[in-house]
């Protein structure tokens, strides 16, 4: 399932309250992906992580106020019925397989049961867990059987553009964006041998918030340590190609002084920058400089600029050039 898919998905779940654990490729966006869903659903969300949860983390054996036997305390963050939580939202489980059997025995009971120790849960929240697949190799050990039993497994992956979609939508670096359309193997390409890897998260989280921040002497240092010495020095060569581009401002102010790029690199980088400046008033000057470019690139000039600003596809310019390259170029 693609993010949109699975996002639409999960929200059916929820509202059926039915368990499901999202299995896919490390860093890839599933615990993001499950936190939009409460976002967009507009309920609470909780968060944990299994691997570092303890038996204690769920509840507290205490001597019962008639000091004959043993109560369970309740920790406080799970949402049990009388507690002062919201009377709806979704619970998620973070990375389940890697918890120890004696954790996965409990959050079986808590899925099958919706109780801890005897203690129901608020009718309104929903169970969701996520896992790596045993085939990345990604530390992920078997999940107990009968946990997996209780619950859906839902496949989750994502696409070049499904993630360049999501990049234009949280501001994620232009430079950083062009160069996965230009490089789509390095968005992710986990080696379970190496250390540090390129993932999706890696890039958004660890590459786009330090570009132009630190200093440019450290800068393949930083990237290194985000994705990998490989991978920054892919990413380090289209970055200096990026840098060196003519005043993107000036381009869109006169497309006809500027000539086109001979390089596929530079292709890439001058129209991600293009995009990232799209506006209603100059999407007909930026069109105008990419009708002098190979089709390709006006096709990604155009989707990334409408995913930034939908109010372009109402412009002159923009349907103007979509009735000249057809109706296919928008699917």
């Amino acid at each position: 399932m693609n993010p949109e898919t699975l996002k639409n998905t999960l929200k059916i779940f929820h509202s059926l309250h039915r368990p499901a654990l999202v299995e896919g490729p490390p860093g890839g966006g599933k615990t993001q992906t499950i936190q939009q869903v409460a976002k967009e659903l507009g309920v609470a969300f909780l968060h944990f992580h299994a691997p570092t949860m303890q038996p204690e983390d769920f509840a507290i054996p205490a001597p019962n106020a008639a000091r004959t036997g043993i109560d369970f305390l309740i920790n406080s963050r799970f949402p049990i019925v009388g507690s002062d939580h919201p009377d709806e939202g979704i619970i998620l489980i973070d990375e389940a397989p890697q918890a120890d059997n004696s954790i996965q025995k409990t959050v079986a009971n808590l899925v099958q049961e919706r109780e801890i120790y005897g203690t129901k849960l608020k009718p309104g929240w929903t169970i969701f867990m996520t896992g790596n697949r045993q085939s990345d190799r990604a530390g992920a050990n078997r999940i107990l059987s009968h946990l997996r039993n209780r619950v859906t497994t839902l496949p989750f992956d994502t696409s070049v553009d499904d993630w360049v979609g999501w990049a234009i939508d949280h501001d994620i670096r232009p430079e950083l964006i062009g160069f996965v359309k230009f490089k789509p193997g390095m968005l992710h390409d986990f080696k379970p041998d190496m250390d540090i890897n390129p993932t999706p998260r890696a890039w958004a989280e660890g590459v786009s918030p330090i570009l132009d921040v630190v200093p440019h002497a450290a800068e393949m240092e930083c990237i290194a340590g985000a994705v990998g010495e490989g991978a920054a020095g892919e990413f380090k060569a289209f970055l200096n190609v990026y840098r060196k581009l003519p005043n993107p401002d000036d381009v869109i102010a006169h497309p006809d002084k500027h000539a086109v790029p001979e390089e596929t690199s530079v292709k890439y980088a001058l129209s991600s920058a293009l995009a990232y400046r799209a506006t209603s008033e100059n999407f007909g000057n930026i069109m105008q400089f990419m009708s002098k470019m190979p089709k390709e690139y006006g096709v990604l000039v155009a989707h990334s600029a409408i995913r930034k600003d939908s109010s372009i596809q109402q412009t002159k310019a923009f349907i103007n050039w979509a009735v000249k390259e057809g109706a296919s170029v928008l699917l």
